[in-house]
């Protein structure tokens, strides 16, 4: 049934301002002319009833007042059941300070659990339940290479923890939702470009709105500020960055966003955890010996194919340590640091250079020696890489994909950044952006250009600055290099 002529009326300005912000709305008008229209026609009689009735309604912002009621999205929880994943709720009542807190208001395990509400009657997660989903999205996706607690007080600052928050930049242009206020838009170029792909939001994004899945997404959007354009960066740039953009990172208008950020998580950090992910933690004086960490990604196998572990296995320098270690066919340990972040020890980097050079890049001249030091540099032999570098090479995802998609490097198949925690399949790609760099727009390459390059990307390379990579690089080198050739030699290619 069309809406009445009267209440059609009056939402008139309420579409063109909806087109305005929405460039999908425009095929809508059916070739009327707003900017002239006084009374809706027929076309757009027909055109406003099919948004009411038809439209996907996580692209219209709530909270407006002049959006008539039938246009607004209507995202509705009652339990956390509503919202999560059955193995979500399983890891959610595994939590200790979880399972109290439900626990002490009535909730119980195998029973739907009540979501808590604001004065408003809106839906939103406690303090407790909002930690225990970051920490178990950043074990679970990242590798724990994030704090948890800038995710909280990330949530905290930016929606109140809300679950169904929504607020329209008008300025950008765009809707930021759920817990994280994730941006639709952001969240799809992750998915498409950066591999993130354990949800699949594209043509659903009100599946945004779910804890666990807009937790992902924020957290995915961090990694990739963390270390954008192939820098470090700060956390005040990278919290700055989440509220305005890059080109806001250092603008007065997300300066009081950072000073609230710092005063909510001094507040959700004891003193005793304060410094926890600090570069310092990935120093290698934390190196320790194998561990038994008891959990499936911990070995080997999880990780490598069949033909590579066998590959390992016929090593003989690789065959001395594991038998040494005790370990067994089908079930190799990691060596973890003490902090349980598993690493590869010098042998085992040394070995899987070894087989990825002489499979695939033989005849490139790239050397083992070489790919072993990068990853003693970029990754410092970490499985998962270093705070935002991805694996054991530091090579992300977009570069592993065009790599593969542009210039035919398919040995490996890479179709989301998890396989990129595979240290066979990060050292293929390293390898070969490596070999790709040696030869960058046609001219062959000084070592200092290519590792340089390799870091930063070849459009920033100073060559009249060695800087302090290019001389980690030589020292690691010292730990791969054949001993028997000269001490003083540097060869890359």
């Amino acid at each position: 049934m069309l809406l009445p002529g009267p209440k059609l009326a009056t939402c008139l300005p309420t579409f063109k301002t909806l087109m305005s912000i929405h460039p999908f709305l425009r095929p809508f008008a059916c070739g009327c002319d707003l900017s002239t229209a006084s009374q809706p026609s027929l076309s757009l009689s027909l055109s406003l009833q099919y948004i009411a009735d038809a439209i996907d309604p996580p692209y219209l912002p709530l909270g407006l007042s002049e959006y008539p009621d039938n246009l607004r999205m209507s995202v509705s929880y009652k339990y956390w059941d509503d919202c999560v994943e059955p193995e979500d709720m399983e890891s959610m009542w595994m939590d200790a300070e979880v399972r109290k807190e439900w626990n002490d208001v009535g909730e119980m395990m195998g029973q739907k659990v009540h979501l808590s509400r604001d004065p408003d009657g809106e839906p939103y997660v406690t303090q407790v339940e909002m930690k225990a989903v970051a920490k178990i999205v950043v074990h679970r996706h990242f590798n724990s290479q994030l704090d948890p607690d800038m995710i909280c007080a990330i949530a905290e600052i930016s929606s109140g923890r809300q679950i169904v928050a929504q607020q329209y930049d008008q300025k950008n242009k765009e809707i930021r939702i759920g817990i994280m206020q994730v941006v639709p838009e952001i969240a799809e170029w992750l998915v498409r470009e950066l591999g993130y792909r354990n949800f699949n939001i594209e043509g659903n994004p009100a599946l945004l709105y779910r804890p666990f899945i807009n937790v992902y997404f924020g957290a995915a959007y961090i990694k990739w500020l963390s270390c954008c354009d192939g820098k470090e960066r700060s956390e005040e740039f990278v919290i700055r960055s989440y509220k305005g953009g890059i080109k806001k990172a250092s603008h007065k208008s997300t300066r009081d966003y950072f000073q609230r950020y710092l005063s909510v998580r001094e507040s959700l950090t004891p003193k005793r955890e304060q410094g926890m992910y600090d570069n310092n933690s990935f120093s290698r004086e934390t190196l320790s010996t194998r561990t038994i960490a008891g959990e499936e990604w911990s070995y080997w196998d999880s990780r490598v194919s069949p033909p590579d572990m066998e590959e390992l296995w016929n090593n003989p320098n690789v065959l001395m340590e594991w038998t040494k270690s005790g370990e067994r066919r089908g079930k190799v340990r990691f060596s973890h640091n003490s902090e349980n972040k598993p690493y590869l020890s010098r042998v085992e980097v040394k070995a899987v250079a070894e087989i990825i050079i002489s499979r695939y890049f033989s005849s490139r001249g790239v050397q083992s020696t070489a790919l072993a030091a990068l990853a003693e540099v970029v990754g410092m032999r970490f499985v998962n890489g270093v705070r935002a570098r991805t694996g054991l090479m530091g090579i992300d995802y977009a570069t592993a994909a065009w790599l593969y998609k542009d210039l035919g490097y398919r040995a490996y198949e890479v179709k989301s950044v998890d396989d990129l925690y595979n240290p066979f399949v990060s050292m293929y790609f390293g390898a070969a952006y490596l070999s790709w760099l040696s030869e960058y727009e046609g001219r062959q390459r000084s070592h200092n250009f290519i590792i340089q390059a390799y870091l930063g990307g070849p459009e920033k390379v100073n060559l009249q600055e060695t800087g302090p990579f290019w001389t980690k690089f030589q020292e690691a080198l010292s730990y791969y290099d054949d001993p028997k050739k000269d001490s003083g030699s540097c060869y890359i290619l």
